[in-house]
C-alpha cells in the first residue's frame, strides 16, 4: 500500500466570496455548502484508506491569524495533523511548497507529497483517490504530478494544463506540454474544442526529494530563506513557526511561476468527476442547487417571479427578499450586501479593493471576530462606549490583562464565568454583573462544559483592540483579546 503525505495549503485571504469571505475569516473556515467547513471536507478526503493508498498525517501550512481555528476544525473533523506550520507572512505557494518539502524530507526524503489547496469542493472521494493512485505510480518513478480537470464548458476563471496528447480515458499520468494563463472566452472555447486542455486545479504530486531538486535547479534563490526558516522554525503550542527574519528573504512566487513551468518532468492527471474551487459566487449557486427557475436560496430568503438569482442571508434575524429580479445575487451578512449581476461574480475582487481603498472595515473584518477562546461581536459602537456579545468555549480562558483607556461591565446572560479581577477570584452565574474598573488586571474563564456569553459594555476615551496589557495567556498572544 503507497503512502501519502497530504500537504494542506491554508493560508488564503479569500476575497472572492465577499462578504462570507474575508481576510480575518477566509472561505476554507467557513460552511458555505453544507454542516461542514471547506478545510474539514479537504482534511477527511485525505484521511484514511482507499485506492491502494495510506494518507499519513497531514502537514498543514497557514498563518498565525488561523492556527486555532485550523487546530480546532481539524479537531473536529477527527483528523490529526502531524505538523501544522506556521507562515510568519504571506508569501505564495512557492516558499509554502518548499518548507513543507524539507519538512518532510527531513524524516523521509522519498515520501510522497500531496499539496492540495484546503477550500475545494470534491464530492466522489473514490474517483480522486483512483486518480491520485495514478499519480502515485508517476511521481514513484521521479515524475513531478499536477491534476487537470476535464474542462464542461469554455472557462475564463481558470488556468489552463495543454497536454502532449488527448486523454484517452483511462486516467493513467500524460506527458504535459505547457501551462496557459486564464484565457479570453474565444481561446476557451478553441482550447475546450482542441480536446487535449484542462483546467489547472493546482493540486500537485511528487517526492519530498524531487521537488527540493527541482526547487535547486530552477528557484535556487529560494533554497537559503526557506531552508533557514524551517531550521530555525521553533515549537509553539503544538505548532511550529517558522523563523520570520529568514521567511522574510524569501521571494514572493506562486509553485507553478517558480518550478512547475520549468520543470520537463511533469506529468499530469486528467479528472474527469466533478471538482469545485468554489471560485466564485456563481460557483456556489452551481453547487448548492437551484430550482426549475435557477434560483438558489440560502438562509432566511425567499424569490418571488425571480430567475437565475441567488439570495442568500448569514443572519438568521435578515430576511433577504428578492422581487422580478433576473441574474442577480444577493449576499447579506449581519455588516454587509453585496448585490450583484451575476455575470459579475468573477469581479467580487475588485468589490473589496474599492472597500480597502474607502477605508471600510467590513472589506476585511467581520462583526463577529474568532479568537481561539470563542469569538465576540460588536453590537453597538459609538465615540466613548462599545457593547459586544461575547462567547467562551467551554474550559476557555481569555489572557490576565488590562486596559489603559476603557472599563468594563460584564453582565453573564447564559453559563457561568469564573472572574478575576485584581486579587479577587469569583464565579459569575447567569444574570449576575461585575465591574471592571480601568487599569485594574482581570480575566474570564469558561469553567463549565457548555459555552458561556455574556454582555460585555465598554466605556473609556479610547476602545480599540490593541489597548490592552497582557500579563499571561494561555494561547502565546502578545496583542490580541
Amino acid at each position: 500500500m503507497q503512502t501519502i503525505t497530504p500537504v494542506i495549503l491554508c493560508g488564503g485571504s479569500g476575497t472572492r466570496l465577499w462578504p462570507l469571505s474575508r481576510k480575518g475569516y477566509p472561505k476554507q473556515f467557513a460552511r458555505i455548502l453544507g454542516d461542514e467547513s471547506l478545510l474539514q471536507g479537504c482534511a477527511k478526503r485525505l484521511s484514511g484508506q482507499g485506492a491502494g493508498l495510506s494518507f499519513a498525517a497531514p502537514v498543514v501550512l497557514t498563518n498565525a491569524d488561523f492556527r486555532f481555528m485550523v487546530a480546532e476544525q481539524m479537531l473536529e473533523a477527527g483528523v490529526e495533523p502531524g505538523a501544522v506550520l506556521i507562515e510568519p507572512e504571506a508569501r505564495n505557494t512557492a516558499p509554502a511548497v518548499l518548507a513543507a518539502a524539507l519538512h518532510v524530507a527531513a524524516s523521509d526524503p522519498d515520501a510522497l507529497m500531496l499539496v492540495a489547496p484546503s477550500d475545494h469542493v470534491i464530492p466522489d472521494t473514490g474517483a480522486f483517490h483512483a486518480a491520485i493512485a495514478a499519480g502515485a505510480e508517476a511521481a514513484a518513478s521521479g515524475q513531478m504530478v499536477t491534476f487537470g480537470i476535464t474542462p464542461t464548458h469554455p472557462e475564463t476563471g481558470y488556468g489552463y494544463l495543454e497536454l502532449g496528447e488527448a486523454p484517452d480515458g483511462s486516467g493513467r499520468a500524460v506527458a504535459l506540454r505547457r501551462f496557459v494563463e486564464k484565457p479570453d472566452a474565444d481561446v476557451a472555447r478553441d482550447m475546450l474544442e482542441a480536446g487535449n486542455f484542462l483546467w489547472n486545479a493546482g493540486i500537485f504530486l511528487f517526492a519530498a526529494r524531487d521537488v527540493i531538486a527541482a526547487f535547486e535547479a530552477h528557484a535556487p534563490e529560494l533554497m537559503a530563506p526557506v531552508r533557514d526558516a524551517v531550521k530555525k522554525a521553533r515549537p509553539d503550542l503544538g505548532f511550529l513557526r517558522l523563523d520570520p527574519e529568514a521567511w522574510a528573504k524569501a521571494e514572493s512566487i506562486s509553485i507553478d511561476f517558480a518550478v512547475m513551468e520549468r520543470a520537463g518532468n511533469l506529468s499530469v492527471v486528467p479528472y474527469a468527476h466533478h471538482w469545485s474551487d468554489l471560485g466564485s459566487w456563481a460557483a456556489v449557486s452551481q453547487e448548492a442547487g437551484s430550482d426549475e427557475n435557477g434560483v438558489c436560496l440560502s438562509g432566511p430568503a425567499t424569490a418571488i417571479d425571480c430567475e437565475n438569482t441567488l439570495l442568500r442571508s448569514e443572519s438568521e434575524g435578515l430576511e433577504v427578499v428578492g422581487l422580478g429580479l433576473s441574474n442577480t445575487m444577493v449576499v447579506a451578512t449581519p455588516d454587509a450586501v453585496l448585490v450583484a449581476d451575476m455575470s459579475r461574480t468573477q469581479d467580487v475582487g475588485q468589490v473589496v479593493k474599492t472597500l480597502r481603498a474607502k477605508g471600510v472595515s467590513q472589506a476585511d473584518s467581520f462583526a463577529r471576530d474568532h479568537r481561539p477562546w470563542g469569538y465576540f461581536e460588536t453590537l453597538a459602537l459609538s465615540e466613548r462606549f462599545q457593547v459586544k456579545r461575547i462567547v467562551v468555549k467551554p474550559g476557555a480562558a481569555l489572557s490576565l490583562q488590562s486596559h489603559v483607556h476603557r472599563a468594563e461591565h460584564w453582565i453573564v446572560v447564559s453559563g457561568t464565568a469564573r472572574v478575576t479581577i485584581g486579587d479577587e477570584v469569583k464565579l459569575v452565574s447567569e444574570n449576575e454583573s461585575v465591574y471592571v474598573p480601568l487599569g485594574a488586571v482581570h480575566r474570564m474563564e469558561n469553567p463549565g462544559k457548555v459555552p458561556m456569553a455574556l454582555i460585555e459594555v465598554q466605556t473609556g476615551s479610547y476602545l480599540g483592540e490593541d489597548d490592552i496589557i497582557r500579563y499571561e495567556d494561555v494561547y502565546a498572544r502578545e496583542n490580541d483579546g
